[in-house]
């Protein structure tokens, strides 16, 4: 049984890491760190923080999708195969090697904080697109789900630039979708995670309380400000997550 006191401080976590989360992703940096610390093991931290960050993921899909930055209709078939391919990478990571992975997603993400940080005209206005999104989004969300069934850090910053680079969205609109794909991938973990009992609910619950408002502040703030705050945190979020894969784990 947690302390109340480290379920208060893990309130707190969780409502730091839904802000974050919902303008930039990588809230799970945050998070799961917090849930080792208070002593859970890795595997019930893992699940736990599935679950406390689908409700900060919720919330800021909701958010974006009341504020009309996100089409559920034209999301559905990338939802479905985004959810089947988390399954399928969930079920299938003890079958496959992740070793090349822990090198390979610092530098994709070092790509991604670099493209951010210099590529010209990002702004909340779509440009053109370069993929049609009905025909290959799905496939993103797919790929992309299924790297965030046997691995996950930075699954966020992937479907951004996904959105932004291939499908010509706006900043807004981007963290909009993610957020929706991230949640139906998340979703997907805990159909695994809670049959196996993994969940630690005191804990998971707790940091939901916090996630909540994360959520929600965070997706006004980035509908507010727009590009001109998902841009910067894209950036230092994707150069903290390659620093901690390189360095920290």
């Amino acid at each position: 049984m947690l302390d109340p006191m480290i379920l208060l401080a893990l309130a707190g976590v969780g409502l730091l890491a839904g802000f974050v989360d919902a303008i930039a992703g990588g809230g799970g940096m945050i998070a799961l760190p917090a849930l080792l610390s208070a002593g859970l093991p890795p595997v019930a931290a893992l699940a736990t923080n599935k679950l406390q960050s689908m409700f900060g993921t919720g919330m800021a899909a909701y958010t974006y999708w009341r504020g009309g930055f996100v089409s559920i209709k034209a999301l559905l078939p990338a939802m479905a195969l985004t959810y089947a391919g988390s399954l399928l990478g969930a079920l299938a990571v003890k079958q496959i090697d992740t070793s090349l992975l822990d090198i390979a997603v610092p530098v994709a993400l070092i790509g991604i904080a670099l493209y951010f940080l210099f590529a010209p005209n990002l702004s909340d206005a779509d440009k053109l697109a370069r993929l049609s999104f009905p025909r290959w989004v799905p496939l993103l969300g797919f790929t992309i789900g299924f790297y965030d069934g046997i691995f996950g850090p930075g699954t966020g910053s992937f479907f951004t630039i996904g959105f932004v680079m291939l499908f010509g969205l706006g900043m807004t609109r981007a963290s909009g979708n993610t957020k929706i794909l991230n949640l139906v991938s998340n979703l997907a973990a805990l159909t695994i995670f809670i049959p196996a009992g993994d969940v630690v609910w005191p804990a998971g619950l707790a940091m939901a309380a916090g996630q909540l408002i994360g959520g929600y502040v965070g997706a006004r703030t980035g509908i507010r400000f727009g590009a001109r705050i998902i841009r910067p945190l894209v950036v230092l979020v994707s150069i903290a997550l390659a620093l901690r894969l390189l360095f920290w784990t």
